[in-house]
Formats: structure tokens, C-alpha cells, sequence
């Protein structure tokens, strides 16, 4: 018989470099870095002549120039930034080629771009005939011709900038945890709360605004998220339809809202969204019974 003690297993010590912090937490670090690298950028912006006038300076360009030369360099800065610096540190060329994959997948059926092509414009349309009580005048040839340049633009810019790391980074990650629902729950505050500075500015109606707008705005992120969430599993997880989901909202209201309900106050406007994101999510939440077209089993992942 023999007498050898047995060799003790050891576990290999924890790597308490910063690169070992966003490799045990990559959410946590994502949520952080995004909103930290968002809200420093946008600080000049807040304090300017275009929010709290602190300091004497305004972007020039009128409402329009001064927010892309104002709020986007923050945008593209934050999510989309954060979320391919931790891929980098923690998962490598693999992380980043899964990423483009997801970036770059156009392949699903026409029926989709059809549906979320005419779904949103309708639906904020039909919700903003219930509050204004009446019919959408017709569109002008100025609406009608500048609705696809809109929209283009508006994904090179927002879409580009918030989806890639909103939803291609976090969403799969977080729905690998705490599955669908608590995911796209705290997905989509975080997401709604990311915007909250810029209420302060000529983006959110500026240092007059009362508190209920930025909260409405929150709830209505959030509920907007449940219909974001199941439209990126059951296309499996194409970020391009996604990116045309978020930015078919942004293009109506900025091209077509005033033209369609030239009566409809800033207020109204932000109540539509409301009333069509409430019933996006409920018909998600109902159709899937909850799953958002996720499959039920999937691996946990670190946050």
C-alpha cells in the first residue's frame, strides 16, 4: 500500500489586474464604461449655451448641427466603444468576429425589413390618432423624399452608435443569466438612463423641463426594449434589423411626425411613443408568453 500523501489541488490565484476585473465582471464594465465615457463627453455639451449656459459657448448650427457635433462624439464614445474595448480584453479576435457576424447579418427574409418598415410608422401613426383624435393629413413631396436619406442617416448615426452595444453586447449576455424578461428589463432603463443629461440641452427641451418627461422617457425605452428584444432573437440576432427598428422611430418623428399632426404638441409626441411601445410589448410579451424568441436553454455567463 502505498504511503504517498496526495498532492493538494490548488486553485490558481485570482487575476487582480484591472484586465482580471473586466474579465470577471464585462457588464458591470460595460454599463459603467458606457455611461461614464458618454456623460464626460457630453459635459460640454450640458453646460453649454445649448443647455445650462454655464459656459458661454454655443455649438453652432441651430437645434440639428449642434446635436450631432454635441451629443454624437458621446454616443459613438460609449456604447459602441465600451463594448469593443471589453470584447478585446476578454474574448480576443473570437469576441470581435463574433461581433462583426452580428453587425453584418443582412441574410434574413425580406419579410422582416418589410414588417418592421411598415409596422413602426404605422403604429406610431395609429397612436397618435388616438390622442389627437384625428386622421394624419397627407405628407408633403419634402416628407416623401427625404423619409429613405432620414433614415439612412439616422442609422449611420444613432443606430450605429447605441445598438451594438445595448443590444449586441449586453442583450445576449444578460439573457444568458437572467433570462429574457429581467434582461430586457434592466437592459432597457439602463438604456432609457443613458439619455438623462441630455434632457438638460436643446436634445431633451433644455433646463426648464419638468421631471415627468425624462421618466416617461425611461418607461417608454424600457417597454420599447421588449419588442427590440424579440425582434433580435427571432431574426437571430441581426443586428441590421435591429438598428432599422430603433431608428424607424427616430426617422418618423424627425421627418414625418409634425408633417403628418401638424396640431400635436412636443408632449403628444412623446405620449405616441408611449401608447406604441405599451402595445409592442404587450403583443411580444403575450405572443411569446414571455420568451421573446429566446431558445430555453442557454449557458451562464459572468456579468
Amino acid at each position: 500500500m502505498s504511503t504517498d500523501t496526495p498532492a493538494r489541488t490548488s486553485t490558481p490565484p485570482a487575476d487582480r489586474t484591472l484586465r482580471g476585473s473586466v474579465r470577471r465582471r464585462p457588464l458591470t464594465w460595460f454599463f459603467a464604461l458606457a455611461y461614464g465615457l458618454s456623460w464626460v463627453a457630453w459635459l460640454p455639451y450640458v453646460l453649454s449655451g445649448n443647455g445650462l449656459g454655464v459656459w458661454h459657448f454655443t455649438f453652432p448650427g441651430g437645434a440639428g448641427a449642434s446635436q450631432l457635433t454635441g451629443v454624437l462624439p458621446g454616443a459613438y464614445l460609449g456604447p459602441i466603444g465600451s463594448a469593443l474595448l471589453i470584447i478585446a480584453l476578454t474574448e480576443g479576435r473570437a469576441g470581435l468576429r463574433t461581433w462583426r457576424a452580428r453587425m453584418t447579418r443582412f441574410k434574413v427574409s425580406w419579410r422582416w425589413y418589410l414588417a418592421v418598415l411598415v409596422s413602426v410608422p404605422l403604429a406610431l401613426t395609429l397612436a397618435s390618432v388616438v390622442l389627437s383624435g384625428d386622421g394624419p393629413a397627407r405628407p408633403s413631396a419634402t416628407v416623401l423624399l427625404a423619409f429613405l436619406p432620414g433614415l439612412i442617416a439616422q442609422l449611420i448615426t444613432t443606430g450605429l452608435a447605441e445598438e451594438p452595444g445595448w443590444r449586441e453586447f449586453a442583450m445576449p449576455r444578460m439573457q444568458r443569466r437572467h433570462g429574457p424578461l429581467a434582461a430586457t428589463l434592466i437592459v432597457g432603463v439602463l438604456w432609457g438612463g443613458w439619455h438623462l443629461p441630455l434632457f438638460l440641452t436643446d436634445w431633451g427641451g433644455g433646463p426648464d423641463i419638468t421631471w415627468t418627461e425624462p421618466v416617461e422617457f425611461v418607461a417608454t425605452a424600457t417597454l420599447f426594449s421588449f419588442v427590440m428584444t424579440w425582434v433580435f432573437n427571432r431574426s437571430g440576432e441581426s443586428m441590421p434589423l435591429v438598428m432599422l427598428l430603433h431608428c424607424g422611430v427616430n426617422n418618423y418623428f424627425s421627418i414625418a411626425g409634425e408633417d403628418l399632426f401638424p396640431g400635436m404638441s412636443h408632449a403628444d409626441v412623446t405620449h405616441a411613443f408611449f401608447l406604441a411601445s405599451l402595445a409592442g410589448a404587450v403583443i411580444a410579451l403575450a405572443a411569446t408568453r414571455g420568451r421573446l424568441g429566446l431558445p430555453k436553454r442557454q449557458p451562464g455567463l459572468a456579468v
